[in-house]
This record gives C-alpha cells, sequence and structure tokens, in this order.
C-alpha cells in the first residue's frame, strides 16, 4: 500500500502483534469544507492544523485479542478475538495504554489527538471521505449502517485509506485525547490536543469516525461525535492507539 509518495509506509509491529504506521509530519485544513454535502455545525470553522512530529497510528483498530492480553477480560457485546474491542470508556482506553506502557516498557502509546486522528484519516485528500465524494463507494471502505450489520466485524475486512489504515469510516466510533467543545472556535492548530473544556460545560470525549450502525454523514471524514469519559458502556464505542516516533 503506497503512502502517496509511491513507497510503502513504515510499519512498527510491538510485541502484542500490534501494528502501527508511520504518519509524516504536515500541514491540513481540518473541520467540512464551505461546500461540503450534509455537514455538522461543530465540523466549523475550517481551520489549518500544522501536524508538527511525525506519529504512528494503530493500522487497525485495538482488537478483542490485544485488550484481553493487556486488561484480561473482553467487555465486548459481539465477541470475536479480531473484532474492535468495544463497550471500553475513556478513562478504561487510558488504562489500557498505560498498561501496555508498561508491558513495552516504554512511555511512546497514547490516543491520538482529534487533529491527528483527522489527518491521518484524511491522508491527503481533501474529499467527504478520503476515497472520494461519493457515499455509495463507502461500503468498500467500511461498516456502516446501510450494511445492514447489527454489530462490529473483524477488523481490516475492507479496503484501506491512502496511508494504509483500515476502518477509519465505520465500524467503531474512536476516541481521541481532545475534551468536545461545539465548535473549532480557538482549537489548537499545532495538532495538539484541546484538553479544556468551555466554562460550565460538562466534561465530554470527542469520538471520531463512525460506527456500524451510522449513517454514511456521520462517518464522513470531518463527522465528529462526543460522550462521557465514564458513561454507560456503549457496543459503537472502540479505540485506536498512537505510537510516538
Amino acid at each position: 500500500m503506497s503512502n502517496g509518495n509511491g513507497t510503502s509506509p513504515e510499519v512498527y509491529t510491538n510485541s502484542l502483534g500490534m501494528e502501527f504506521v508511520l504518519i509524516p509530519a504536515g500541514e491540513f485544513c481540518m473541520g467540512s469544507l464551505s461546500d461540503e454535502k450534509n455537514w455538522y455545525r461543530n465540523e466549523r470553522p475550517l481551520h489549518k492544523v500544522s501536524i508538527m512530529d511525525d506519529f504512528f497510528l494503530g493500522r487497525y483498530e485495538v482488537t478483542q485479542q490485544q485488550w484481553t492480553d493487556i486488561m484480561g477480560i473482553n467487555p465486548s457485546r459481539a465477541s470475536g478475538d479480531d473484532r474492535p474491542v468495544d463497550k471500553i470508556s475513556w478513562s478504561e482506553a487510558q488504562e489500557f495504554i498505560r498498561r501496555l506502557n508498561e508491558k513495552e516498557a516504554t512511555d511512546k502509546y497514547r490516543l491520538p489527538t482529534e487533529a491527528e486522528w483527522e489527518y491521518a484519516c484524511r491522508a491527503g485528500t481533501t474529499s467527504r471521505y478520503s476515497f472520494g465524494d461519493n457515499e455509495a463507494q463507502l461500503s468498500d471502505y467500511g461498516w456502516y449502517g446501510e450494511n445492514e450489520s447489527t454489530g462490529t466485524f473483524p477488523v481490516g475486512q475492507r479496503k484501506p485509506n491512502p496511508w494504509g489504515l483500515y476502518d477509519m469510516h465505520g465500524n467503531l466510533w474512536e476516541w481521541v485525547r481532545d475534551r468536545y467543545h461545539e465548535s473549532y472556535e480557538g482549537a489548537p492548530a499545532d495538532g495538539s490536543a484541546w484538553e479544556e473544556t468551555a466554562d460550565n460545560a460538562k466534561v465530554l470525549y470527542v469520538l471520531r469516525g463512525g460506527s456500524w450502525i451510522t449513517s454514511a454523514v456521520g462517518c464522513r471524514s470531518a463527522s465528529r461525535y462526543y460522550y462521557s469519559p465514564d458513561g454507560r458502556r456503549s457496543r459503537r464505542i472502540g479505540v485506536r492507539i498512537v505510537k510516538e516516533v
């Protein structure tokens, strides 16, 4: 799989067999375009973001086998070793990362920032999806509401995006580091996490990517949602993680 410049991306594999694709530093415009079809207010304003450093991002969502290897239990509703782990809170995702760092004797694993996630999802594109604007092609790249699915599917079964990442559109919503704000007014421009909460606002964290039950509109590259960090566990939520270079 080419990374856009004619070469195969660098891939790092850890002791659990988790694969991470090298994402190059660069700039992109984050959010939905002014002429984008079916957009939401929380995707505006469109703004330029500079990703300052290369990073590795999970080629796949964290699987149930990987989660169980670290945490000792599998909370998922639809069980299967190669399916992505679901029904996990933001806090549980952080505990998984803490234990993974401990096992791998490093401090390089973490959640992606929201900007890193969208940058990697777009993979150099400016279209509604990483494959273009036509949602009729979405079934080739992800599991979503119109696949008539009743739960998650094993990771990596659909086509990857141009940078070799799978299930960036659909299968499960994915936690990121950022706290949720209703717009991008005041958002960081350097790719870092937005970790402050708006005045008097409830602490919520951002979800990206859509899920097996989400509409095609909700699976766009710019689409974003939110959830309580320790709320009722949802079978629509999983995680994909970063390994810093």
